[in-house]
């Protein structure tokens, strides 16, 4: 069974920090080849939503307040380890964040920016595509937002 915590920047301790950076290392920069600025400054006003399996980060998701990135406030750096890919629980993750999200921010549309091919997942939470499909770091995204 998995730990689920929700936590400021100020409040992740040193490893679950580590550990969320060593996976969005793992994921973006080397499965995906895809050479970008991870350290991005948007950390510190995040929420950021973790599962634990013991020791090991499961899946990892960054809530972002409004006027950060958007008007809106955005979920990011939606992430699961090849090991937990067709668990389920990706799909969790992405339930609870819109739930944090939407609770926070009450009342508010949420925007995110999505890899291309992963619009459909998005689509199946009530995102939908607004604007053209764009690259970024080597990778097509497209914009999205539930209401």
């Amino acid at each position: 069974m998995l730990n689920w915590t929700c936590k400021r920047f100020n409040e992740l301790m040193a490893s679950e920090l580590y550990a969320i950076l060593q996976l969005r290392a793992e994921v973006f920069i080397m499965e995906q080849k895809s050479i970008y600025q991870d350290l991005d400054g948007k950390d510190q006003y995040s929420m950021h939503l973790m599962a634990w399996d013991g020791t090991a980060l499961a899946a990892y998701c960054r809530i972002i307040a409004p006027e950060i990135c958007y008007a809106e406030p955005s979920i990011g750096r939606v992430i699961t380890p090849l090991i937990y890919r067709g668990t389920g629980v990706g799909k969790e993750l992405m339930g609870r964040a819109i739930g944090i999200c939407t609770e926070i921010h009450t009342g508010q549309p949420v925007r995110i920016k999505a890899q291309a091919y992963l619009k459909h997942f998005y689509s199946s939470f009530g995102f939908e595509v607004v604007g053209e499909i764009f690259m970024e770091d080597g990778i097509e995204h497209v914009e999205m937002l539930m209401s």
